[in-house]
């Protein structure tokens, strides 16, 4: 591996940190960017397959779009291979948390998961971009928010700008 191999693979896993962070705070245009036009996703183990740019961001615009649904979607333990000049594939560790809020940030479920992320990315004008994503879970699971004693939301990006109530 050359000194030049690092570069790419760093941009990688920032490609992939942005794909995060976008999907977290909603930050569609943005995230869409990051997908070659002609990408792909299995979502779910293939639950959700998609054969294009527009079909993955209208499930995840319509699946994640609404602000009641707080994700956090944290990857590590890259294993990114260039397979070319210009391509490359990256398995990730992906750790999830998605808080459906009731109202007044009570009730709800809360669903934690883990999974791997298979992904293909291609470099188009120079950038790198994700032309396949898709992971299968090793665990998922859902509780209820409902009755849980003292559970309450202090603290949302969409609805307290991010600001704690405990400040």
């Amino acid at each position: 591996m050359e000194p030049a191999d690092l570069v790419e693979i760093h941009a990688i896993e920032r490609l992939k940190y942005a794909y995060l962070r976008c999907l977290d705070q909603k930050l569609w245009d943005e995230l869409e960017q990051l997908f070659t036009e002609d990408a792909t996703a299995s979502y779910g183990g293939g639950a959700a397959v998609f054969s294009d740019r527009a079909g993955i961001m209208d499930f995840l615009r319509t699946s994640m779009g609404t602000t009641s649904m707080l994700t956090s979607h944290k990857c590590h333990h890259p294993e990114i291979d260039l397979t070319g000049p210009d391509t490359a594939r990256g398995v990730w560790a992906l750790e999830d948390v998605v808080v459906l809020s009731g109202e007044g940030g009570t009730g709800g479920v809360t669903i934690r998961g883990a999974a791997f992320y298979t992904d293909d990315y291609v470099k188009v004008g120079g950038e790198w971009r994700i032309k396949h994503t898709g992971y299968k879970r090793t665990y998922e699971e859902i509780q209820s928010r409902e009755g849980v004693p003292g559970l309450r939301l202090t603290a949302d990006w969409f609805n307290t700008d991010g600001r704690s109530s405990l400040i």
